[in-house]
C-alpha cells in the first residue's frame, strides 16, 4: 500500500493528503456538482457531508471542508479512504476490468496437435498460419512462434488455438507453458488477426477463387450440418476443396489439426465418405484427401 502523509496548509478549510508517487497528469478541481462517475475516490470522499471540494493533482489530494468540524476529527478517516481507494485505483480513474479468458488444453486426434480452448470468442471465422515464415498479421501466431521453438503451425478457429509441435518435445512436457502463454497474451490484450478470417462458409471460394456449383454446394452443405461439428470440436475443419462429377470424387482440404493428421485418412474413408454416400449416393462414391 502506498503510504499517505496528512499535510496542513495556509488555508485553515484544506487539507492535503500527500501521496508517495504522482496520482495524475494535470489536475483536477471537483465539487458535488462534478461529473465523478469514473473518479471512485471523489465518490467515496464526498459520501462525507462536510466536504465541499476535491483537489487532485501531481502527488496530493486536497479535501475542502465545512467550518462546522474540525480536522482533528476526521483528518485519519479522510487519509484511510484515499490509500484504500488509491490501492484499488492507483491512477484514481475507474480502472477497467480486463477481459479474462479462461483457457484450457485438449488432445486432438492429430497427436501432433494441440487445441487450447477460449472461454470467449477469439474471431469469427478462421486463419491458418502454415509455418512462421507466413505468420505476418496473425500476432498471436508470431508470439507462439517466438516463444516456442517447437510450434510449427498455428490455426486459430472461433475460441479455439490449435497448435502444432515438431518432434523435439511431447505434449505433456510443454502444454501447460503454452497454454500460460496463450492466456497470458490474450488477457493482457493482445491482437489475435490483423487479416481478414476466412468464413466458415464456402471456404473454397478463399482458396481457389470461385463460387460452389449446385453439386458443390449440396456436398457442401451436408459436410457441414453432419461433419463439420465434431470435426471442428477437434480443433480442425475439412472443406469441400474440388469435386470431379465424372468421376463422382469429393477432395477434401484439411486444415488445423486434420491436416497431416494419422487418423484423417480413416476418417474420410469411415466417416464422411460414408456419410456422401448416404445422402448424396448420386454424387459422391469416394473421398480424396488435401492437405491445407
Amino acid at each position: 500500500m502506498h503510504t499517505i502523509l496528512i499535510e496542513p496548509t495556509e488555508n485553515p478549510k484544506v487539507m492535503k493528503f500527500v501521496a508517495d508517487y504522482n496520482l495524475i497528469p494535470g489536475s483536477l478541481e471537483l465539487d458535488r456538482d462534478s461529473d465523478i462517475s469514473e473518479i471512485p475516490l471523489a465518490q467515496e470522499l464526498f459520501n462525507y457531508p462536510f466536504v465541499e471540494r476535491v483537489f487532485i493533482t501531481a502527488n496530493f489530494v486536497a479535501v475542502a471542508k465545512q467550518d462546522t468540524i474540525e480536522w482533528e476529527h476526521v483528518a485519519e478517516s479522510l487519509k484511510n479512504v484515499i490509500e484504500d481507494e488509491l490501492l484499488a485505483n492507483p491512477r484514481v480513474y475507474l480502472q477497467k476490468k480486463k477481459e479474462m479468458y479462461q483457457i484450457y488444453a485438449e488432445m486432438t486426434p492429430n497427436p501432433n496437435v494441440m487445441k487450447f480452448v477460449s472461454s470467449k470468442l477469439l474471431l469469427e471465422g478462421f486463419v491458418e498460419v502454415k509455418s512462421r515464415e507466413t505468420a505476418d498479421g496473425v500476432p498471436l501466431a508470431e508470439a507462439i512462434f517466438k516463444e516456442f521453438d517447437f510450434a510449427s503451425e498455428v490455426f486459430i478457429s472461433d475460441n479455439f488455438v490449435a497448435v502444432t509441435r515438431d518432434n523435439s518435445v511431447e505434449w505433456h512436457q510443454v502444454m501447460m507453458a503454452v497454454r500460460g502463454m496463450i492466456a497470458e497474451y490474450l488477457q493482457n490484450g493482445g491482437k489475435i488477426s490483423t487479416l481478414e478470417s476466412q468464413k466458415h462458409e464456402n471456404p473454397v471460394e478463399k482458396i481457389i477463387n470461385r463460387d460452389y456449383t449446385e453439386d458443390e454446394q449440396k456436398i457442401s452443405d451436408i459436410l457441414n450440418e453432419y461433419v463439420a461439428p465434431a470435426v471442428e470440436n477437434d480443433g480442425g475443419k475439412i472443406s469441400l476443396m474440388e469435386y470431379d462429377k465424372e468421376h463422382k470424387t469429393a477432395k477434401m482440404l484439411l486444415q488445423g489439426a486434420c491436416s497431416g493428421c494419422p487418423s484423417s485418412t480413416a476418417t474420410l474413408k469411415n466417416g464422411i465418405e460414408n456419410i456422401l454416400k448416404q445422402f448424396v449416393p448420386d454424387l459422391v462414391e469416394r473421398v480424396e484427401a488435401v492437405n491445407g
